[in-house]
């Protein structure tokens, strides 16, 4: 995959691909060899977005070119999110 995704980091690669685990897009296999391999699958929720096509594609460029803008805020939005007390329902 990151052969395909010319220009992308190890390291940003892993993350978003840990990302989109975390949402449910796609599904890791990890086999017990040496060195170990992973192996990444969509799942039924990821095929069906992926059915939406050159939408997808588009959004996945725009996601490549600005994955380190896309780290930062997601850092800042979680280091305010751990000093915000949680809002008190009245």
């Amino acid at each position: 995959m990151r052969r395909r995704l010319d220009g992308i980091t190890q390291k940003v690669l892993t993350r978003m691909l840990r990302d989109l685990e975390r949402d449910g897009l796609v599904r890791r296999t990890v086999y017990p060899t040496v060195p170990p391999r992973v192996e990444y699958a969509l799942t039924e929720l990821g095929a069906d977005l992926a059915d939406l096509g050159h939408i997808t594609h588009a959004m996945g460029q725009w996601a490549l070119r600005h994955a380190d803008e896309i780290a930062v805020a997601r850092a800042a939005f979680d280091e305010r999110a751990t000093r915000e007390p949680e809002p008190v329902s009245p």
